[in-house]
């Protein structure tokens, strides 16, 4: 590493998964894939947005976003688990896991502008 400072930033990371998404897949995949295209059409996008979250991956039923700020990330958790709890559907309800990590880290290059320590560092049960 040279001698020269690195830039550092605090990023706030949001990870959710479905809960069980290999067991409704198995039991209703054209189901559970419309319910999870819903659940970001109508739950996850429009709320991260509103909270100035920005999605950075999708990983099948698991998604990745940054926050510039805990708080925004907090908010944008509870704003997203509130709304599927309130949410009538047909089918079995997909609930949501979230786990949110905080902390100043320097860029990756691998994935621009996301703190690849922060992403190492998100706890996943």
């Amino acid at each position: 590493m040279s001698g020269g400072s690195t830039e550092r930033r605090l990023a706030a990371i949001l990870a959710a998964d479905v809960v069980g998404f290999s067991r409704q897949m198995g039991a209703d995949e054209t189901g559970t894939l419309a319910r999870l295209a819903a659940l970001r059409a109508e739950i996850f996008d429009p709320l991260l947005a509103e909270h100035r979250g920005r999605l950075f991956k999708v990983m099948g039923d698991g998604f990745l976003a940054e926050f510039a700020s805990a708080v925004q990330a907090v908010a944008c958790a509870i704003a997203i688990q509130a709304r599927l709890a309130e949410r009538e559907e047909g089918g079995e309800k997909l609930q949501l896991r979230i786990g949110l990590h905080s902390r100043a880290a320097v860029p990756c290059s691998s994935l621009p502008g996301i703190p690849a320590s922060a992403i190492a560092a998100v706890p996943w049960t």
